[in-house]
C-alpha cells in the first residue's frame, strides 16, 4: 500500500510540476492578456468539475479497498458500474451548466473594459472536457481500490503531457505561425483540457482491457452474491461520507480564487491594463510559483498517511502520534523556508520566470512577495485534512473549509479597501488560518496529540530561516537591490540567492540533526543519502 501510494505521489507531483512550469513559456507566447483569459476560464471550470465528480473517484478507491479486504469484490464492481453512469450524467449536467451559463458567469464579474465575449468563449471551450473527466477519474479510483496505482500514475502524466504539448504547440502556431489573436490562442489553450482528458481516458481503457479478466475472476470469487450485497442506497450513503473531505481539499484553492474573481473587479479600480496584469499574477502566474513548494511538501507529507491509517485502526496511539509529527514536520521544514525565500526574492523570481518590464514586474513581484506565505497555510490545510481522513474525521474538513470561506467572504472587501492589491491575499491567509486551527483542534481532540513539540520545532526552523533571509539580504546589498532591471540579473541573483540560502539551510539542518529527525525512515531521494553520509 505504501509503495503504491508513493508511486501515485510521484506521478501527482510530476503532473503538478508540469502544470506549473508550462505557464512560463505560455506567458511568453500570449502575454498577460492570454493568461487573464485562461485563468478566467479555469477557475469556474475547476469548481464545476469538482462538483460534478463529488469527490467520488477518490472515495471509490477507499470504498473498493475496504470491501475487497473483506472478500466482497462484487459490491465494489456494482458501485463501479453505477458510478460510471452517475459520472457520465453529472459530467453532462456540469458541461451544460457551464456552457449555457457562461454569459451569466462572466457578467457577474462586473469586469468593465474587458471583452465579455472572449471570456464566454474560453469558458465554453473548456467546459467540453467535463464530459470526459468525471468518468475517467472514477476508473482511476476503481484501480486504486485494488492498490493498483500504476494505471492512475501513467494516465495522469500522459494527460498532463498531452495537455501541455497541445497548449504550447497550439499557442505557438496561432501566435507565431498564423499570426492569430490572443483570443484564439487562449481558446486553444483551454481546449487542451479536453485533449488531455481524451489521452488520459485512452490510457485507462488500455489498462482496463488488459486487466478486465482478472477483475472478472475476482468478481466470480466474491464472498457476497448479487442477492446479498449492499443496496445502492447504503453503498452511496457510505461513499458520500468518504467523499466529503476529498471535495473540500480539492476545491479549497479554487473557491478562494472564485471569491477573488467576483470581488476584485468591484472593489479594486485599477484600469483595464493594470487589472489584467494584476489578475494574471494573482490567479495564475504567481499562484503557480507558490504551488511548487506546496506540491513537494504535501506529496512527501501525505505519503505518511497510509501507515497512519494502519496505526489508527490498530489503536497504536504512539505510532499514530509519531506519524502525525512526521507529516507536520515535512510541511513546516520544506514549506516555511521556501515561502520565506520566495517572498524576499519576489521581484527576482517573477523577473526570472516572466518579465522584467517595470510596470508588470512592479505588480507581479509585489504580489509574489505577499502571496508566498500562503504556500505554508495551504500546505498545512491540505496535510491536516489528510490526517483527519486518516483518523476517520473527514467531515471536519468540510466544516473547516466552510468557516475559512466565510472568513474569506467577510474579509475580502474589507482587506481590499484597507490594503489595496494585497487585500485578497491577506483575506485568503485569514481564511486558511481559521480552517487550520479547526483541523488541529479536531486532531488533538480525536487523538490526544500534543502540539508542543511541533511548536518548538517550528521556532527552530524559523530561526534557521531568518538567518537564511539575512544572507539573501546581504546578497541584495552587494548586487544593488532586490528589483532586477534585466533578465540576466534576475537569473544570476536568483541562482546565487537560492544556492547560498538553500545550502546554508540544508547544512545547518544536517549539523543540528534536524534533517535526520524530519526525514526519519522515509526514503527521500538525495536528502536520505545526505543524512546517511552525515551520520
Amino acid at each position: 500500500m505504501i509503495r503504491g501510494t508513493l508511486i501515485l505521489t510521484v506521478a501527482t507531483f510530476l503532473s503538478k510540476m508540469l502544470g506549473i512550469v508550462f505557464v512560463i513559456p505560455f506567458t511568453a507566447l500570449v502575454g498577460n492578456d492570454g493568461v487573464f483569459l485562461y485563468s478566467i476560464a479555469y477557475i469556474p471550470y475547476s469548481i464545476i468539475l469538482s462538483i460534478s465528480t463529488l469527490g467520488l473517484p477518490l472515495a471509490v478507491s477507499k470504498f473498493v479497498a475496504k470491501y475487497n479486504a473483506m472478500g466482497d469484490y462484487h459490491t465494489g464492481r456494482r458501485l463501479f458500474k453505477t458510478g460510471l453512469l452517475m459520472m457520465s450524467l453529472s459530467g453532462l449536467i456540469g458541461f451544460l451548466f457551464l456552457f449555457i451559463f457562461a454569459p451569466k458567469i462572466t457578467g457577474l464579474m462586473d469586469a468593465d473594459g474587458h471583452n465579455l465575449n472572449d471570456m464566454v468563449l474560453v469558458i465554453r471551450v473548456v467546459s467540453i472536457s467535463i464530459l470526459i473527466v468525471p468518468s475517467m477519474s472514477l476508473i482511476r479510483g476503481y484501480f486504486q481500490g485494488y492498490q493498483s496505482m500504476g494505471p492512475t500514475a501513467v494516465s495522469q502524466v500522459v494527460e498532463q503531457v498531452a495537455r501541455i504539448v497541445f497548449i504550447l504547440l497550439g499557442s505557438f502556431l496561432v501566435i507565431k505561425v498564423f499570426h492569430g489573436s490572443v483570443r484564439t490562442a487562449s481558446a486553444m489553450a483551454t481546449f487542451a483540457a479536453f485533449v488531455g482528458a481524451v489521452a488520459g481516458l485512452y490510457v485507462m481503457l488500455l489498462f482496463w482491457m488488459k486487466r478486465r479478466h482478472r477483475f472478472n475472476e475476482l468478481d466470480d470469487r466474491s464472498l457476497n452474491s448479487k442477492n446479498t450485497s449492499l443496496s445502492l442506497s447504503k453503498m452511496y450513503k457510505e461513499l458520500l461520507s468518504y467523499a466529503v473531505s476529498f471535495v473540500a481539499v480539492g476545491i479549497a484553492m479554487q473557491v478562494y480564487q472564485l471569491i477573488d474573481q467576483y470581488t476584485i473587479f468591484r472593489f479594486l479600480h485599477l484600469g483595464v491594463e493594470t487589472m489584467t496584469s494584476y489578475y494574471a499574477a494573482l490567479s495564475m502566474n504567481d499562484q503557480k510559483i507558490i504551488m511548487i513548494p506546496v506540491s513537494l511538501a504535501t506529496a512527501l507529507a501525505v505519503s505518511v498517511v497510509p501507515s497512519m491509517i494502519t496505526s489508527y485502526a490498530e489503536g497504536d496511539q504512539r505510532g499514530l502520534h509519531k506519524k502525525i509529527t512526521q507529516a507536520l514536520q515535512f510541511v513546516i521544514f520544506l514549506t516555511l523556508p521556501a515561502a520565506a525565500g520566495l517572498s524576499i526574492l519576489g521581484y527576482m523570481i517573477h523577473g526570472l520566470f516572466y518579465t522584467v518590464d517595470p510596470k508588470d514586474l512592479t505588480i507581479g513581484g509585489h504580489i509574489l512577495r505577499w502571496y508566498a506565505p500562503t504556500a505554508l497555510f495551504f500546505a498545512l490545510f491540505s496535510v491536516t485534512a489528510s490526517i483527519l481522513q486518516g483518523i476517520n474525521r473527514q467531515r471536519v474538513t468540510l466544516y473547516s473549509l466552510l468557516v475559512g470561506v466565510l472568513f474569506k467572504l467577510i474579509f475580502n472587501p474589507i482587506c481590499m479597501i484597507l490594503f489595496g492589491m494585497v487585500g485578497p491575499i491577506i483575506a485568503t491567509n485569514i481564511g486558511y488560518c481559521a480552517s487550520i486551527l479547526i483541523n488541529l483542534y479536531a486532531i488533538k481532540r480525536q487523538t490526544g496529540y500534543n502540539f508542543t513539540f511541533i511548536a518548538k520545532r517550528t521556532i527552530l526552523i524559523s530561526i534557521f530561516t531568518l538567518v537564511m533571509l539575512i544572507l539573501i539580504k546581504i546578497i541584495f546589498m552587494l548586487s544593488g537591490g532586490s528589483i532586477p532591471n534585466t533578465r540576466g540579473k534576475a537569473i544570476i541573483i536568483s541562482v546565487i540567492s537560492v544556492g547560498v540560502g538553500g545550502c546554508f539551510y540544508l547544512f545547518i539542518s544536517m549539523k543540528t540533526g534536524l534533517l535526520r529527525q524530519v526525514i526519519g525512515k522515509v526514503r527521500v531521494p538525495l536528502l536520505s543519502k545526505l543524512v546517511k553520509k552525515h551520520a
